[in-house]
This record gives structure tokens, sequence and C-alpha cells, in this order.
């Protein structure tokens, strides 16, 4: 049923707004691929409405901090309309997603196969539900650790830290991103996708939950699952230790890139490798470079110059 409601409102959408704009625009062609489109545009308002109208009542209800910095917050909003609302995808479409298929087209002529990774066990593993959650923990695996390779590598710590500069975090603060930085993990979760025979329905129920989910652990929530809870599923608590000064983007010493809790839904990782932080503390977030008395630097107040200054710290061009 509710599948139903919702491909009767995507094609409401598409006829009513999107179609015509397609044809005025002189995409005729691109019909198949503006319907696709019109489904990520209604699961981004969707998602939109579920952080107004439950995210930010619980922030309300259990800040940790008040929100003084109320021009920072209204940048990252535009940061989340832009990808929750699909623009950022749309220039993907335009760019990266040719360069995919021409990579994966060569790399069939050569021999290579996708493999299905639902197919380990027929009868189980082929189970709709079951298949979505072994590719929730296998993207969630992949997703820990290009985390920490942001964190390790300089030039893309030097993206990455757009996202840590926030002093004031919200729910809308999962996708202040360095647009050069989110390219390049749209690159390795859709190549990712491919390898290991995602349909496409499953990649879309899988961005959608992992968004949702990231939102709730960027907001100014006052909220941990308890002693199990927190080993299961990443909680505020538990990403706001991440993006504290001195103990998310830091380890083996000040100023030593590194860090804990980089786990994207799950905490087993970190657990796992040893990077999991458990205290039970809500610390100021941001970047100690920032602090005045270690430097000031500055990330940018607005969209572009946080972009601006991310692309010269990565080619040296900014003062550390």
């Amino acid at each position: 049923m509710i599948a139903d409601l919702f491909d009767s409102a995507q094609t409401l959408l598409f006829e009513g707004f999107v179609q015509p704009l397609v044809f005025s625009l002189g995409l005729g062609n691109l019909l198949e691929d503006a319907y696709a489109a019109t489904g990520w545009l209604l699961l981004g308002l969707l998602q939109v409405a579920a952080m107004l109208l439950i995210m930010l009542v619980l922030e309300r209800r259990w800040p940790v901090e008040p929100v003084t910095d109320r021009p920072a917050v209204a940048v990252d909003v535009i940061y989340s309309l832009v990808h929750r609302l699909g623009l950022f995808r749309l220039v993907l479409f335009f760019t990266l997603e040719p360069l995919w298929d021409a990579l994966l087209g060569q790399a069939r002529l050569w021999g290579l196969e996708t493999w299905h990774l639902d197919s380990l066990w027929p009868g189980v593993t082929d189970v709709g539900w079951v298949s979505l959650l072994i590719y929730l923990v296998l993207f969630d695996f992949v997703g820990y650790w290009v985390h920490r390779a942001q964190h390790q590598f300089h030039w893309w710590w030097a993206l990455h830290a757009v996202h840590h500069s926030q002093r004031q975090m919200t729910v809308w603060s999962d996708n202040r991103n360095h647009l050069l930085d989110d390219a390049l993990l749209a690159s390795v979760f859709a190549l990712l996708a491919v390898l290991v025979g995602v349909e496409p329905g499953q990649f879309v129920a899988i961005t959608v939950i992992t968004r949702l989910l990231q939102s709730l652990q960027h907001a100014n929530l006052r909220w941990h699952f308890g002693r199990v809870g927190e080993r299961l599923l990443v909680s505020p608590r538990f990403h706001r230790l991440h993006h504290s000064i001195g103990i998310g983007h830091e380890s083996s010493g000040r100023g030593t890139l590194g860090g804990h809790n980089f786990g994207v839904l799950l905490p087993w990782w970190d657990q796992l490798f040893g990077t999991a932080n458990f205290d039970l503390r809500y610390d100021p977030t941001g970047v100690r470079d920032q602090l005045p008395d270690e430097g000031a630097v500055d990330y940018g107040q607005g969209f572009w110059a946080q972009q601006g200054l991310g692309l010269k710290r990565m080619l040296g061009w900014a003062p550390r």
C-alpha cells in the first residue's frame, strides 16, 4: 500500500511538474531518467519533512546546547536542500555518471562480471529484507574504512574538515560537506553497488535509511541508546564525540590525524578495530585549529567560502 501511494505521488509530481519542465528544456530524450529523478526528489521531500516535523521537535525538547549561530545553521540548510532535493545528484548525472558507465562497460568487455551478493545462499539471502540487511552491513563496513581514510590522508582531511568545522551541530549538519568530497564518496558507493549487484530499489532504500539515520546522529540532541543500544547503532551522543574538538579528529597526540567513532550506522567496526569511544559526554564540536588560542583558522562562513577554502587547503594554498 505504501509503495502504491509512493508510485501515485511520483507519477503526479512527474506529470504535473517534472515532465513539462523537461520538455521546455528540450530534453525529451531523458524522460525515463527524469522519472527516476522524480522518485529521488520525492524521497528527498519526505526526508526534509521528517527532519522538520520529527527531528527538529526532538532537538527543541532535548537539546545539547542552545542554538546561537543561526547563520551557520542556515548554511547547513542550504547544503541539505542541495543534496536531499537531488540537485547534487543531477550534477553527477551530467558529469560523473557517464564516466562510471563507460568504465563499467569497458570492464565488462574485459570479462569482469557483476557479483550478486544476495545469491550467496539461495532461498535465504535472496529474500528482500535479508539481502537489504546484508547490503546495509557491507556498505557500512566500506563506509567505516572510507571515513577513516578521510581522517588519515592530509589531502582528504583538507576537504572533509569542511564537515567537521561546524561549531553548531544540528539535524542539518550531515550534508555540510565539500562537493569534491561528496563526489568521491558517491563514486565509491555507486561503483560498489554495481560490483556487488545491488538492485536499484535496494540502493535507493540503503541511501534513504543511511541519510535519515545520519541526520539524527548530527542532531543537537542529548540522546544515547543505553549500554547495549550504544553498541548496536550509532547514536547522536556517539557521533557527537566524533565531531568533538580533540577527540573525533585527533589521535596519538595533539594535532595528529585520526580520531574515534568512524562508524556510519553501526559502531561494530569501531569496537572491532579499536576506534570506539563510549564516554557519556557532550563536548564542544569543531576542529582544534579553529580555536582562538590554536590558530583561529578560518574555514569560511558561507557555502562558497567553505568550498573555496577546502580546495585551497587540499592544494596547500591556505595556511594551516
